[in-house]
């Protein structure tokens, strides 16, 4: 029994140090709640990780740790709503990169489980202000459509950009099912007339009938991938003694509408004929990648769906459309109702995240909206509101101390805590600054 004892006092120490750790009482702060007005000369108690009191009035209880922010201010971390960090270092070097799976279907593959904890790109994006992100198992396309990569990749999961193992860094394992909607893909030059330069290519070219009929291929292999799926569940749901199939036991969530479908989608046609095969099939559906959605916007809104937007650091997709078309996109979304959040889609450029809703905010979006797009409405978005994405009593204290605006390029992230942890800010761009400012 006493050995018993002694084995257990390095884990009851390593528990109070936690719990020390992830207890304080940030103070003299201008809290910006995202889901309210801003508060000045506030302060928030943290207990055990999630907030417990916050407001101008707020004393500290007992020999809680004080952390001074005068003139400092507090934000919620920001969410990245799509990025493969972590499974992604070096793109030139394939043993780095783990996001190309064989195969049009793997819905059983999921993304956190292949996650690198040790990546150099998690400090360096968290040093930004982003405390989380939905890793993609696959391609994203970046907004080019999604053409690349398996139909269906895996399962994207939400995660926090700090922990030792895939496990502790895990917020849900499962978010949501990734596919990508087929395109008609046409050859596409830009400047130079191509076949003038090399006329044999003209022979060779893919005629749209020819294009059309590849991509309906496509959608036809998708149906019947659903189709399979539906039988195996009602098979199991029936009892029937069936050989065990870990891609069909993936999709039963998302047929039973507990998991969204993030499909993706850049333009009118796809989007159109994505949002009738969700609706054919009941599902419950997230569109990323959109790009030039047309009148198909009306018909979004209509249905309610959310919608995750890439970079807006791009050009247009067509020559015709006007240059600002990515800018005002994110404000169009929004004039006409349709919530939406803001992914990075990357690895390289992940850390640009605020500044992309920034981009949106200078081209029309009411900036209230722009700090929700990487904060509030991406928790809703993915089903964790109730907490993540706004600085609440009751919800983990994901904070950032900043000494300005977190979507202006100046301004510096001077504090972080993800569950209420102090989380290091050092990163490898810090680290060569150090060490070439000391250059002899």
């Amino acid at each position: 029994m006493r050995t018993a004892t002694i084995a257990c006092l390095p884990v009851l120490a390593a528990a109070l140090m936690a719990a020390e750790n992830n207890t304080f009482l940030l103070r003299n702060a201008t809290v910006h709640p995202v889901s309210g007005p801003a508060i000045q000369n506030a302060s928030i108690l943290v207990v055990d990780g999630k907030i417990a009191e916050i407001g101008q009035k707020v004393a500290p209880k007992g020999k809680v740790r004080i952390v001074e922010a005068r003139g400092l201010h507090v934000y919620p971390g920001m969410i990245d709503s799509g990025s493969p960090i972590g499974l992604a270092e070096i793109a030139s070097v394939r043993e780095t990169v783990d996001t190309g799976e064989i195969g049009d279907f793997n819905p059983q593959l999921r993304a956190l489980i292949a996650v690198n904890p040790s990546s150099e790109h998690i400090p360096v994006v968290r040093a930004n202000g982003i405390t989380s992100v939905l890793v993609t198992p696959g391609a994203t396309g970046g907004g080019r459509g999604a053409s690349a990569g398996s139909l269906i990749s895996g399962q994207a999961s939400l995660m926090h950009l700090d922990g030792w193992t895939w496990e502790e860094m895990e917020i849900r394992r499962s978010a949501a099912m990734q596919m990508a909607w087929p395109v008609i893909q046409m050859p596409r030059f830009r400047g130079a007339d191509i076949e003038a330069l090399l006329p044999g290519l003209a022979g060779r070219r893919t005629t749209f009938a020819e294009a059309r009929r590849n991509q309906q291929q496509q959608v036809q292999k998708i149906q019947d991938f659903f189709d399979a799926a539906r039988r195996y569940q009602k098979a199991k749901a029936s009892g029937e003694s069936i050989q065990p199939d870990l891609r069909y036991e993936a999709m039963i969530p998302v047929l039973e509408g507990k998991q969204p479908l993030m499909i993706f989608a850049a333009r009118e046609r796809e989007i159109r004929e994505a949002l009738d095969f969700a609706a054919r099939e009941r599902l419950k559906i997230v569109l990323a990648g959109v790009r030039r959605p047309g009148k198909a916007l009306e018909d979004i809104a209509k249905r309610n769906i959310p919608v995750v937007l890439g970079t807006t650091f791009v050009s247009p997709l067509e020559e015709d459309d006007p240059y600002d078309e990515p800018f005002t996109l994110p404000a169009r979304l929004h004039q006409a109702g349709v919530k939406f959040a803001f992914a990075s889609f990357g690895v390289q450029f992940a850390r640009n995240l605020p500044y992309q809703a920034a981009q949106a905010a200078a081209f029309g979006l009411p900036y209230d909206e722009a700090l929700k797009s990487v904060t509030l409405n991406a928790a809703q978005i993915w089903g964790i509101d109730s907490e993540y994405g706004s600085i609440e009593k009751g919800k983990y204290a994901d904070l950032i101390v900043t000494d300005g605006d977190p979507l202006e390029v100046r301004t510096q992230v001077k504090m972080m805590f993800i569950k209420g942890v102090p989380v290091d800010l050092e990163s490898k761009h810090t680290r060569l600054y150090k060490m070439y400012s000391a250059r002899p």
